[in-house]
């Protein structure tokens, strides 16, 4: 396997980031541990030139200082954090490797980059520092659970792994992803409501062929949903339709982490309406 050929950024990565980097290139006993000539060796195949043996230091300060002294240097920089990555760092115990990428991501985030290894191939890409709180979740203000909204439980199961694969989509920085995970749940939520609680609303249509606009009136016009939980579930839908290519091309915002918490609130809302106008909730 060849290097990766990347396209080079400009890492100004901070003092304390390059101390934590610097744990991982010497490792301990959670990670993949490095003498201090092996750190050089791991230096050398990064990439890097001129790299001087080592001389005796604590493992981790000597690695820390020769961090710091290319720290002007962004491309160096790269070089060590796509090859923590490169499994052929890892060949006696690659199983490694998902824990040492892990740890990196940890404190690389803040800086606003993740590292990532897809098929074998590293790579280092921008994404929100926003992501280190996963505490920010929209859905932690969800009220109720899908059982409590679909009688269904099969169908119930199903949305609710929705709403985990679009958590999953935000942890990862998956923004469009994890929005149109939200209106598919939406739609699903919509059209069990319907069939359940009142077929007659489908009219014309068949549960194959109602669209989401018609779900959204309709939850509305029953009473199910208030009026502001219509009104930006309309926004939502048209963020949804970016499941089609040519549908975001045409618009000018690319929707980021604030638009998926807009999107996630509005989710919460619609939810927590459906059930406090379930028919089988105490009043």
């Amino acid at each position: 396997m060849n290097q990766p050929q990347t396209r080079r950024l400009d890492l100004a990565l901070d003092e304390n980031t390059l101390e934590e980097l610097a744990r991982v290139v010497a490792g301990d006993d959670d990670l993949y541990y490095r003498r201090g000539f092996e750190i050089a060796g791991f230096l050398r195949r990064a990439g890097w030139q001129e790299v001087p043996d080592y001389d005796g230091q604590y493992r981790r300060e000597w690695a820390t200082e020769l961090l710091m002294g290319r720290r002007n240097q962004s491309g160096e920089l790269e070089k060590v954090l796509i090859r923590l990555a490169d499994p052929r760092e890892y060949l006696e115990e690659p199983d490694l490797l998902a824990d040492v990428v892990a740890a990196v991501n940890t404190f690389l985030i803040h800086e606003g980059y993740r590292l990532e290894n897809p098929g074998g191939s590293p790579r280092l890409v921008p994404c929100d520092p926003a992501l280190a709180h996963p505490t920010h979740y929209g859905a932690a203000e969800l009220k109720v659970a899908m059982t409590d909204l679909i009688a269904d439980e099969a169908m119930a199961r199903l949305l609710q792994w929705r709403l985990d694969e679009a958590r999953t989509c935000y942890s990862n920085g998956a923004h469009v992803a994890a929005i149109i995970m939200l209106g598919s749940l939406m739609e699903g939520v919509l059209l069990r409501t319907v069939v359940e609680r009142d077929p007659s609303l489908l009219g014309r249509d068949s549960e194959d062929s109602i669209s989401l606009d018609k779900l959204i009136k309709a939850c509305h016009r029953a009473g199910w949903i208030g009026a502001d939980a219509e009104k930006f579930s309309h926004e939502l839908r048209k963020y949804r339709n970016f499941v089609h290519p040519k549908a975001e091309a045409r618009e000018s915002h690319r929707p980021d982490r604030d638009t998926l918490s807009i999107c996630w609130q509005v989710v919460n809302a619609a939810l927590n309406d459906l059930a406090d106008t379930h028919p089988g909730r105490a009043r």
